[in-house]
């Protein structure tokens, strides 16, 4: 089958970014055996809507046929190809705290194209340590081996999940090792140079978000107690 010509312009950012939450679901999908689903049907497993879906997916090309459907294993690939995973690409980590061992030991990086190549400390209490990621183990390397490791590796992204204060040194190395697309745990904005793409995860906030929705549901519930006035 031919694959669709993707329409020219830019794919807007809220479209790229449930692009991974539809090749997950696809990739759920075709490992039950499904071979074709309608965009209702792949809509509500994505929880969007269908509308939202098609004019998602009309940012890539043309798919389905009416009355049939999505073939499930041909769009999945095809998300792949525009996300850029169709080839598995290389990760380093730099923070061995928790998240960065978490992170670093998450098999599920193989099954969405992802490998971690390198994982990096500063404190030389963890350097030379190892431990298992999956079937074979990682040792931590000291940050002064990140450029080694990036030129002679498939790394192309860089996560970092170091404390606050380390984090902006950690981004201009990953830089000056030819990184330009960044994961930041660290809590802090990151200045980098305009090519550099980075994108902040904050755990806190996301949080912080959750208790104002806690919240407002608690300020509703008191909203619909009897008000009880003084005399």
């Amino acid at each position: 089958m031919t694959l669709p010509t993707r329409k020219s312009g830019t794919i807007p950012g809220a479209t790229v970014a449930r692009l991974p939450i539809y090749h997950r679901v696809l990739t759920s999908l075709a490992a039950q055996g499904v071979t074709s689903v309608s965009s209702e049907e792949l809509a509500v497993a994505c929880g969007v809507t269908a509308a939202k879906l098609r004019k998602d997916l009309s940012h890539l090309g043309s798919f389905g046929t009416r009355g049939v459907g999505y073939e499930v294993a041909f769009l999945s690939y095809h998300i792949a190809r525009e996300l850029g995973i169709t080839k598995s690409r290389g990760l380093v980590i730099v923070g061995m705290g928790n998240l960065g061992r978490a992170l670093a030991s998450y098999r599920a990086f193989v099954a969405r194209g992802f490998h971690v190549v390198g994982v990096f400390d500063r404190d030389p209490r963890v350097v030379g340590t190892s431990f298992i990621n999956g079937t074979e183990s990682l040792t931590v390397q000291a940050i002064d081996e990140l450029a080694v490791t990036v030129a002679k590796s498939d790394a192309q992204i860089g996560v970092i999940t170091t404390p606050g204060e380390s984090a902006q040194d950690v981004a201009d190395s990953m830089i000056a090792a030819g990184l330009v697309s960044i994961l930041n745990f660290a809590p802090v904005v990151l200045a980098v140079p305009e090519n550099v793409e980075v994108r902040k995860v904050d755990l806190a906030v996301e949080l912080q978000i959750l208790a104002f929705h806690e919240h407002s549901l608690d300020e509703s519930d008191q909203s619909d107690l009897p008000r009880v006035g003084i005399a």
